[in-house]
């Protein structure tokens, strides 16, 4: 993004023309639409090209040759497809813009939508300046999030066959004597149980089965995952985060993983704004009246915040586990963590005897938990770029 920004105000500080080009992605083809940056201009249609990197570069040296002057600047919309034409294309020194759907303006009486149409409206909107561009992940970083998802689809896989099984026992009025479910104990009753009828005990060596596959699975997950973390570019992030209270290995990968580089935002509130954490406001006039959360952003990020937010119902302490996960930690960062410690938790306290849902209580610590993880991230990566900043400037 800051890349397309240089090549934008080179562009304009040497009156070159830009081209402003509209990708409308699908899987097998691509629908193309340009327009140049000139008063009255209007959109061309290119046509269909096929979604393949040979197609993108011929396309990228056939607007090159007939605008030689030019600067192209791409923009498509995120989906499935992913971030490879985007790669593809900054690979190619031209300028790529990925746009969110939910934010591209749309008129009220709008109600034919074609790709060409879509082609055409992002090559205008994108020269009118009306897209915001999202933030696209590095390849290494897009690999540890998508192994980070897979390790939430099996948690999540594993509690639909826990509560598949647990339906199967409350229809037949069965119930547990082992008040530990899913341990040794419980699944070796679970081995012996019978049921009545011959086809429902298949129905039962079947769930049982699906269980201790998927617990392998997470087990199998987990151990890859604490691995490849720890050969990661943000894996100091990720360890020191750890050092607050309710952000655990998972957690702090899960956030980080879903939000890269979190010193791109140079406020903690614009990454509340951005996670949806911040109330939406209707005011107009004299009157000014908030409602419920935004929720836009990610939301698993949010999520996993909310869910760490729930340990601040407690007293202030350092636990033995916590004090190992601030082993080796600066003592800015684990100060930093012990004065949110104290802060949320007396904020938890007072906002419940105001009478507050807990469920807002809740969403308001984790507002303030993602201002303190941005806060730690800063300490963390700052001095390590300033440090590779002044190598770099020192005379050979």
């Amino acid at each position: 993004y800051y890349m397309c920004q240089q090549y934008k105000t080179e562009a304009s500080m040497i009156k070159h023309n830009i081209l402003f080009i509209g990708l409308d992605t699908h899987k097998t083809f691509t629908e193309v639409a340009y327009i140049e940056d000139q008063r009255g201009a209007k959109s061309t249609h290119l046509g269909k090209i096929l979604s393949n990197k040979a197609a993108f570069k011929k396309l990228a040296r056939q607007l090159q040759s007939k605008y030689p002057d030019a600067t192209l600047h791409f923009v498509y919309e995120a989906g499935p497809c992913g971030y490879w034409i985007y790669r593809l294309l900054t690979s190619l020194q031209h300028c790529c813009y990925v746009i969110a759907p939910s934010l591209i303006p749309k008129k009220p009486g709008e109600h034919i939508k074609t790709d060409k149409r879509d082609a055409h409206k992002l090559a205008k909107l994108l020269k009118s300046e009306d897209l915001t561009p999202i933030y696209v992940p590095e390849p290494e970083d897009e690999a540890v999030r998508d192994l980070s998802r897979s390790r939430e689809t099996a948690m999540k896989d594993l509690k639909d066959a826990k509560y598949q099984l647990k339906a199967l026992l409350l229809r037949n009025n069965i119930n547990s004597k082992v008040k530990d479910n899913w341990s040794l104990q419980h699944l070796r009753w679970l081995a012996e149980l019978v049921l009545p009828h011959p086809c429902q005990q298949i129905v039962l060596q079947e769930a049982v089965s699906t269980i201790t596959e998927r617990l392998k699975r997470l087990q199998r997950l987990d151990n890859e995952l604490t691995h490849q973390v720890k050969n990661w570019r943000y894996y100091p992030v990720v360890k020191a985060v750890q050092a607050l209270r309710g952000v655990r290995l998972l957690v702090a990968t899960g956030v980080i993983a879903e939000l890269g580089d979190l010193t791109r935002f140079d406020h903690p509130r614009k990454l509340m704004s951005y996670l949806g954490l911040v109330p939406s406001e209707h005011s107009s006039g004299g009157k000014r009246r908030l409602g419920a959360i935004t929720k836009c952003g990610n939301s698993r990020a949010r999520r996993l915040l909310v869910e760490g937010a729930h340990s601040y119902k407690y007293n202030a302490n350092i636990s033995k586990e916590m004090q190992l996960r601030q082993e080796g930690l600066s003592k800015e960062v684990i100060d930093m963590a012990w004065q949110a410690q104290l802060r949320l938790c007396r904020r938890y306290q007072r906002l419940m005897h105001k009478g507050k849902h807990r469920n807002v209580v809740v969403t308001a610590i984790a507002r303030e938990m993602i201002a303190y993880i941005w806060a730690i991230s800063r300490e963390v990566v700052l001095p390590v770029v300033d440090v590779k900043l002044r190598l770099a400037r020192m005379p050979a």
